[in-house]
Order: C-alpha cells, then sequence, then structure tokens
C-alpha cells in the first residue's frame, strides 16, 4: 500500500523546503527516507547510499540557494533524494527505465543537476572550476563538493584538493563518510565544537590573532602549531588542513539541526573549506542497515522483508568467472586477484574468502591496480585484475606504458562489456575493443558463451604477456560449462554455421543473434573468438567464397573488431564488399539491454535488415 507522505507532497521543489522551519525538518526527512524505499523497491536501482544523505540533502537545500549555489555529487548514486526535492518526484517511477529520469545527475535533466556524474572522484574537480568560474565573473554563489570516503582513494580527489588549498576559491567539500571507524568521536561534543569552528566568532577571532601576529613570525608560527594540536585531540584534521582548507567535523550526518546549523555558518566563510560528516548507508531501513553492501543496487524488491521479487537461476557471466577465479586459484599458487572497489560486482566474493591473503581490493584507484599488478607482474606472479569495461578506461597511460609496453603476463578481466542497460552511457563499455585492440603486445578475446569465457581466462591466465577477456552483463546463452581447464588456440576462430553468399563473422554475444539471422539469410557464421590477434587465415577464406563479409559486434563501429577485418582485408587487397553493425557513434541512452540492442539494429531482426538493405545496393 502506497504511504502518506503529507510534508513531502508540499515540498515540490527547493523553495517550498525553504519555507519550512527548522522543527519540521526530521519529519520530512522520515518521509522522503520512506519515500525513497518504495520507490525503489519498485524499479530498482541504488538503496544504501540514497538513505545514508536524506538529512544531507534536506541540509544542503535548506541552506545554499540552489540551483544558483552549485552542489556537485560525486559518483552519483546518492542522488535520488536529491531528485526527489528538486521537481523530480513523479519521473522516479520511471527511473532508469527507457525515457525515464537517469540514476545519475544529468545536466541535460534538470538545471539543478549542476555536473553529469557516474564514475567517482570528479566532484572536487568540477566544483573548484566552478567556483573560480563564480571568482572570474565577480558572482557570489557558492560551489558544494559532496564526496563519499570511498571516492577519496582516488588520485584524482588529491589533485583537486591540492590545487583547491593553494587557492582563495569559495568552495566547501563535504566528506560523506560511512565506512571510517571515527564514529566515537561523533556525539554531542564533537556536534559543539564543529558550530564553534565553523561560526563567525571564531573564524574573526583568529584573523584578528593572525594580524596581531603577524608582526611577529616566530609567535604566530607556535599559535597555528598550537592550534593545530587543540584540533587535532578532537578531529583528524591534519591532513585536509595540510592541503589548505579550513577542517570542520566530524559531525553526525543525520542530525539535521547541526547540519543546518554548521553549513548557515560555513556558507558565509571565505576560502576553502572542509566539512567532514558521519553517516550509515541504509539508514532507516533495517534490511539495508544489516547489509548495505546487498542493497547498494537492487532490483524490484518487497519493502516490508527486502526480499528480491525476482531471480534469475541462471548463471552469468560474472559468476562464470567467479567460478573459474577460485579453480584456477587452487591450481596455480602465483594468481593474485585484484579489483578497483568492485569485490562484489565482479565476482570475487568467493576467492576473496577462500584465498584472502591472495586478493586485493585497492579502492576506487584504477590507475594504482594496475601499476599494482604490473610490479607483481614483474616479479614472477599471476595478477588478474577484475574491472568493469567502462573504469578501465580511467588507467589507460598504465595499460599502455606499466603493462603492455613491458609485455607483462596481466590477465584483465572485463566485466560489462557493451551497453548495461539501465545504468546508461556512463557505464556502458561501448569502446574496449576499439582501445585494446591498437595496443602492441594485447590480446583481446570475446567469448560467445559461457564455457569459452571460461577456456579464454584459462588461456589469458597461461599467456606469457598481457590479455584481456571481455564479456556483457548477465548471462550468456546456457552452454553447458565444464569444470576442466582447458585452454584454446590463440588467435583461431571457428565456422558454426555454413552458408551462402554472405558471411557473417560474430565477436563475443553477437554471435547468438548472428545465428538465428542466419537461418533466414541462409548465410554462413564464424565465430571470431579473437579480435588480436585475428584470424586471418579465416577471414581470407571467408572473404574469397563469399559475395559479402557482415562483422558484427557490441562495441564501437569505429576502431572496432569490423575495422580490425577491414584493415586485414585491404592488407590482403582483397576488394570483397564488407557490412560493419556495431554500436553507432553517440552515447546509447539508459533502458532495457534487449531493447537497446533493437535500437541499434543488432538483435537478429536488425541483423537480416541491414543485411538485405546492403544486398539490393
Amino acid at each position: 500500500m502506497t504511504a502518506d507522505y503529507p510534508l513531502l507532497d508540499r515540498v515540490k521543489m527547493p523553495e517550498q523546503l525553504r519555507q519550512l522551519s527548522r522543527k519540521q525538518l526530521p519529519e520530512l526527512a522520515q518521509e522522503l527516507r520512506a519515500f525513497v524505499v518504495e520507490s525503489v523497491s519498485q524499479t530498482g536501482g541504488h538503496l544504501s547510499s540514497n538513505l545514508g544523505v536524506v538529512e544531507l540533502t534536506i541540509a544542503l537545500h535548506y541552506v545554499f540557494n540552489t540551483p544558483e549555489d552549485r552542489l556537485v555529487w560525486d559518483v552519483g548514486h546518492q542522488t535520488y533524494p536529491h531528485k526527489i526535492l528538486t521537481g523530480r518526484r513523479d519521473a522516479m517511477s520511471n527511473l532508469r527505465k527507457p525515457g525515464g529520469i537517469a540514476g545519475f545527475p544529468r545536466r541535460d535533466e534538470s538545471v539543478f543537476d549542476t555536473f553529469g556524474t557516474g564514475h567517482s572522484s570528479t566532484s572536487i574537480s568540477a566544483a573548484l572550476g566552478m567556483a573560480i568560474a563564480a571568482q572570474q565573473t565577480g558572482s557570489d554563489r557558492r560551489a558544494v563538493a559532496i564526496i563519499g570516503d570511498g571516492a577519496m582513494t582516488a588520485g584524482m580527489a588529491f589533485e583537486a584538493l591540492n590545487n583547491a588549498g593553494a587557492m582563495d576559491a569559495n568552495l566547501l567539500v563535504i566528506l560523506n563518510d560511512n565506512d571510517m571507524s571515527i564514529s566515537p568521536n561523533v556525539g554531542a561534543l564533537q556536534n559543539y565544537l564543529a558550530k564553534l569552528l565553523s561560526g563567525s566568532l571564531y573564524t574573526k577571532v583568529r584573523k584578528s590573532g593572525e594580524r596581531v601576529l603577524g608582526v611577529m613570525p616566530p609567535v604566530l608560527e607556535f599559535a597555528k602549531r598550537a592550534e593545530e594540536h587543540v584540533k587535532g585531540m578532537v578531529t583528524p584534521s591534519t591532513l585536509f588542513e595540510e592541503f589548505g582548507f579550513n577542517y570542520i567535523g566530524p559531525i553526525d550526518g543525520h542530525n539535521l539541526d547541526t547540519l543546518v546549523s554548521t553549513l548557515s555558518n560555513i556558507k558565509h566563510l571565505q576560502g576553502p573549506q572542509f566539512l567532514h560528516i558521519v553517516t550509515e548507508k541504509g539508514r532507516g531501513y533495517a534490511p539495508a542497515e544489516n547489509e548495505p553492501g546487498k542493497f547498494h543496487g537492487v532490483g524490484k524488491f518487497n519493502p516490508e522483508n527486502g526480499c528480491a521479487i525476482s531471480t534469475s537461476s541462471k548463471k552469468t557471466y560474472t559468476q562464470v568467472f567467479s567460478d573459474w577465479l577460485v579453480d584456477m586459484a587452487a591450481s596455480d599458487e602465483r594468481l593474485i586477484g585484484i579489483t578497483p572497489a568492485m569485490c562484489d560486482g565482479s565476482g570475487m566474493n568467493d576467492f576473496a574468502a577462500a584465498y584472502p591473503k591472495r586478493f586485493y581490493d585497492v579502492g576506487i584507484a584504477e590507475q594504482h591496480a594496475l601499476t599494482f599488478a604490473a610490479g607483481m607482474a614483474c616479479d614472477g606472479l599471476k595478477p588478474v585484475v577484475a574491472i568493469y569495461s567502462t573504469f578501465l578506461q580511467r588507467a589507460y597511460d598504465q595499460l599502455i606504458h606499466d603493462i603492455a609496453l613491458q609485455n607483462l603476463p596481466v590477465v584483465f578481466a572485463i566485466d560489462r562489456a557493451g551497453l548495461v542497460g539501465a545504468d546508461g552511457p556512463t557505464h556502458a563499455g561501448s569502446f574496449d575493443l576499439s582501445f585494446l585492440r591498437c595496443i602492441p603486445n594485447m590480446i583481446v578475446m570475446t567469448p560467445s558463451d559461457e564455457q569459452e569465457c571460461r577456456q579464454m581466462l584459462t588461456t589469458a591466465f597461461h599467456h606469457d604477456g598481457p590479455s584481456a577477456v571481455r564479456y556483457p552483463r548477465g548471462g550468456g546463452p546456457g552452454a553447458a560449462i565444464q569444470n576442466d581447464l582447458s585452454v584454446l588456440p590463440i588467435g583461431k576462430g571457428e565456422v558454426r554455421r555454413q552458408g551462402k553468399k554472405v558471411a557473417i563473422l560474430a565477436f563475443g554475444s553477437m554471435l547468438s543473434p548472428a545465428l538465428t539471422a542466419a537461418e533466414k539469410l541462409d548465410a554462413t557464421v564464424a565465430n571470431m573468438r579473437f579480435v588480436k590477434p585475428l584470424d586471418i587465415a579465416l577471414v581470407k577464406s571467408l572473404a574469397s567464397s563469399h559475395d559479402l563479409i557482415v562483422t558484427i559486434e557490441e562495441n564501437a563501429i569505429m576502431g572496432g573488431a569490423g575495422a580490425a577485418v577491414m584493415e586485414a582485408m585491404q592488407a590482403m587487397n582483397m576488394t570483397t564488399p564488407m557490412l560493419c553493425l556495431g554500436l553507432p557513434d553517440s552515447f546509447i541512452e539508459h533502458g532495457v539491454h534487449e531493447t537497446m540492442l533493437a535500437e541499434c539494429g543488432l538483435d537478429s531482426e536488425g541483423i537480416v535488415t541491414s543485411i538485405e538493405k546492403k544486398l539490393t545496393e
């Protein structure tokens, strides 16, 4: 049954929120939290992170003049309360659905979404840019970056902090800390000190003291050191003060009175400010509080007990990788598992439990993950890096210079390759075949089913150089999986169906729709398996015996597997007509994966239509 939300019903936009009294805000928070649970239970999406920032979101829109004041949310997993309070409550029923609102901030969706996100650790850089833009244009608007403790593990966040601390911009960085073990410091005394340290009296006394002591440098230095020691007794301020920020906190991120008072004080301070708040993932919803990781990203569920409404019994590629990793580790003690903060999503939980001393979650630090793996490979270990396609983009320099250039045996298990459905363009793995195949020494494999994925992972592990196995989100065609650790011959594809006139060269996930299309066209179908090295002999054979060569891949057409075939044919002076099918030169919006593929012409019907059109030209 749909709950009643009498106070939330009155708040359509932030201007209505600011008309409420401060005493009404806790009640609004309860209603907003209940609505988030009800809404996400019907659509799926991110839950734990959103429940943890309900009070913070209310306080930010209550204190700051949004959208004139800029709020920049890091990652974007936690912006559902923000969307609800900024005119999009009714649109939440279509969250992450085709034509509906996105699961992340989008500049083209609302003026309140000041910066598009999806990847982590960008908020401080973007907000600093906005703060400097305000300075340059003579505006007094404020810029606020809201970043989680997980995103603070990325080097980019510290690069931005280092730069911001050297500037006199009016930037506020809010660290939403829901994992660090500092909760004993959060209480009445700490909240009081935060209000004091952010207040105007403290600021005036501090600046007056600096002016008076400024004529006596030794005394001024002593005073600064004394201040640091006093603040250090109750706050972990040293690091951020050294960056040049005025550190305030930690405070209870669920105490609205403290949040509003502290933010109101900070709003009038000049220069870079750093507010440290402590929150709880899944706050206010018991199932999410007990298992915040499980409720990070969810499908539809029963809000009464948190149980998923429907689950698939089909084994996913992620589970295939998980099983292989444990089996391979049992057979070779050199195997090391590495992930940049995606242990659960990448299927490494079982391996981490079975081999805790051989598992490394390096946090949201993709660049470090790859060079860390390179160092291990230099000294005889066999690292396997489990990473999403879209996140591998962040470590491209390390992939080239630290791994491929040195021809080091690092295995890349690339999950979420191709389109990813509801998560949309920020998480789509649309480009990995294009950016991987141009790198010397790389081997690039595309499994067409679950068994082939296992074989390719084994092949990659035994290869003495860098290799990548890229597989899509979700399950494959349901092929039987053998428990052995057999390998495939490198650079060799296979003909799966013999036909006439048209030869379809399918890469990875596209084999299944290609085979279906081939039945109608009576076409030959090859399972190419390897994008690099390409099976040149197979390409030559098919091109010389057919009237049309068609390549199909779940990757950008530009620079992808089809381009590799075209280059090979050109090198062999072959002039057989070609048709390359794949993802278009555009960012594809969120939706249902099967529908998205159909809209790109990558389902069996679309393949038939494209080939028939080509044949009539």
